[in-house]
């Protein structure tokens, strides 16, 4: 028997907040990527870890928002627990090995590519596993061309986040880029579930649906709290507001540091009118 599905069960309301869900995700883990770039090597990998995180957070959360608007007129669902957290464990494990290899090999050519590959596949796996975690009197099946659409959708926009966050062009950049990618995750999740068809298992049951937002409200209180804590890192680290300093720090110069070759320059002999350049003599030869 097949199963009738309505994903909208609250109107434009869950769509509307999950996107903004994924948008804030996307914010904040883009800002702390593009921090990681400002900083020596030795603290990169904080900044990277919480890009991770946050986008990986940020995702989940908007598919699991979007989910308690998904029910089964026939059936009531529920949600397997250990594999709707293995799903945003797989998210954030997936996502941070594409902004790893951004962070530390760049956003351009292969890097970029893989990166984003990896992060897109990410998505896409946080997204069917978490669908895997569903239970009612039944089972999915999926339309395969509907999913390798929807996976391309990730990928593409994973890719395209990845390359903004590399470009360290300031705050409004970075909100654009945010919700391009919200856009494009959103786009993802609806491109999936429109792929999917319910088949139950004998006859109708009763109060189909009902436990959802209920069954999902106390799981989706952590990954909330955790974006909530991003956004106050951000909010305290006004690099992250104002995008790459005017000046660059001297250790966050390859080679030889700015403030020497400034301070180098500047020795020059000073010309005053009508007079010579007066030279100081080096007491050391070897310096001259």
């Amino acid at each position: 028997m097949q199963g009738t599905v309505d994903g909208f069960s609250y109107g434009a309301v869950t769509p509307v907040v999950a996107y903004l869900m994924a948008c804030l995700g996307g914010a904040l883990g883009l800002r702390c990527t593009t921090r990681s770039l400002l900083v020596t090597h030795a603290r990169r990998p904080a900044w990277l870890a919480l890009g991770s995180a946050a986008i990986g957070s940020g995702i989940w959360t908007m598919h699991f928002v979007a989910m308690m608007g998904f029910t089964i007129e026939e059936a009531p669902i529920h949600y397997d627990r250990p594999l709707t957290y293995a799903s945003l464990g797989l998210a954030i494990v997936m996502v941070g090995i594409g902004i790893f290899i951004v962070g530390y090999r760049g956003a351009t050519g292969t890097p970029l590519f893989t990166g984003g590959t990896i992060t897109g596949l990410g998505v896409a796996s946080m997204h069917y596993l978490g669908m895997a975690g569903v239970r009612f009197h039944g089972r999915f099946t999926y339309n395969t061309v509907t999913v390798a659409a929807s996976v391309v959708i990730a990928v593409v926009a994973a890719t395209a986040a990845l390359w903004a966050a590399g470009q360290v062009r300031g705050f409004l950049w970075s909100v654009g880029a945010s919700l391009v990618m919200g856009l494009a995750v959103s786009g993802m999740h609806y491109t999936g579930m429109s792929a999917l068809t319910v088949h139950l298992d004998g006859a109708a049951h009763a109060g189909g649906g009902a436990p959802t937002a209920s069954a999902l409200a106390p799981m989706l209180i952590g990954p909330l709290a955790f974006l909530l804590l991003a956004g106050v890192v951000v909010i305290v680290d006004p690099l992250m507001v104002v995008g790459r300093p005017q000046r660059t720090p001297v250790e966050h110069k390859p080679g030889v540091p700015a403030a020497a070759v400034t301070a180098h320059t500047d020795r020059r002999p000073v010309l005053h009118e009508g007079r010579r350049p007066v030279h100081h003599h080096s007491r050391t030869p070897q310096n001259r």
